[in-house]
């Protein structure tokens, strides 16, 4: 028998905030707090243009997201992929960095 600790997970993880998101590493119900928390991260930090990489799958993913950024507010526009974006199975979203804008 060890004497060591038993390895336990840490509470959260700090993902690095870039232009992009690949949410293949969250959870179907986490979809939405972490795309929410990563839009509001992403226009204070100053990047306009973010993509959103949900999958093609069934789209339950591609659907979250899209309520998601339909009310957030600091979505400006959206739209999926084009060629070298991931296609349908991403989103490109345009931030408004400045709240006041609005």
């Amino acid at each position: 028998m060890s004497d060591e600790e038993p390895w336990e997970p840490p509470e959260f993880i700090e993902v690095p905030v870039t232009d992009e998101l690949d949410l293949h590493l969250f959870r179907p119900k986490e979809v939405g707090p972490v795309v929410r928390d990563y839009l509001h991260e992403c226009a204070d930090r100053g990047i306009s243009t973010v993509r959103l990489i949900h999958g093609k799958g069934k789209g339950m993913a591609r659907r979250t997201v899209h309520v998601e950024l339909e009310r957030h507010p600091r979505v400006a526009s959206y739209r999926l992929g084009g060629s070298g974006e991931g296609h349908w199975g991403a989103t490109v979203a345009e931030l408004i960095l400045d709240p006041e804008a609005e």
